[in-house]
């Protein structure tokens, strides 16, 4: 799809820094962006608070106006800016979304934090279930899913560890989780 005339003229406008013009582009693109936050996360198997979810649509405005809107200035029309945006939005949702992950590894709960008996069972129960799914796929389809979701792993990663194309890892997660759903029944 190309570039609208409308978005064409909101991007000059953004770029020119005319009156209203930023406050028009977050109203017609809050939505997009909200999207692409709530399909990452889901994505990673990551829950998002309401303030989470804030904060990251605020890190994906903060980075397009970053540099003197820098993200907008690259921008050179071959697609839809929507579709432009949401690849730059999807960046830098899973970037935060692994920052915060591994702060999470760095910073593990207090020994005194020790989870309830029913949430340790929950746990335990919600393994298994992940374990038993897992071992329904093929040894490669496993060992993806698991380099992705359960340890956070980018493509190119999972790439260079089980051999397979990078552009191969997406349709080969897609497939899984396909697989994952249909034996979940």
């Amino acid at each position: 799809m190309a570039l609208s005339e409308f978005d064409r003229v909101l991007l000059q406008r953004c770029i020119a820094r005319e009156p209203r013009s930023w406050e028009n582009f977050v109203d017609r693109f809050l939505g997009l962006v909200l999207h692409v936050v709530n399909h990452t996360a889901q994505s990673r198997s990551v829950r998002l608070s309401d303030q989470d979810r804030e904060d990251l649509v605020a890190d994906v405005f903060l980075a397009i106006v970053r540099d003197n809107l820098a993200v907008l200035n690259h921008f050179r029309g071959n697609s839809s800016l929507a579709t432009y945006l949401t690849v730059v939005a999807r960046r830098v949702v899973a970037r935060e979304l692994m920052k915060r992950n591994s702060l999470a590894t760095l910073n593990p709960p207090a020994a005194d934090s020790v989870p309830e008996p029913r949430d340790f069972e929950q746990r335990i129960t919600d393994r298994e279930e992940v374990e038993r799914l897992l071992s329904r796929l093929n040894t490669s389809e496993a060992q993806v899913v698991r380099m992705y979701h359960l340890e956070g792993q980018s493509y190119r990663e999972i790439s260079s560890h089980v051999g397979l194309p990078e552009n191969s890892i997406g349709p080969t997660l897609s497939r899984a989780r396909t697989k994952m759903r249909e034996r979940a029944v």
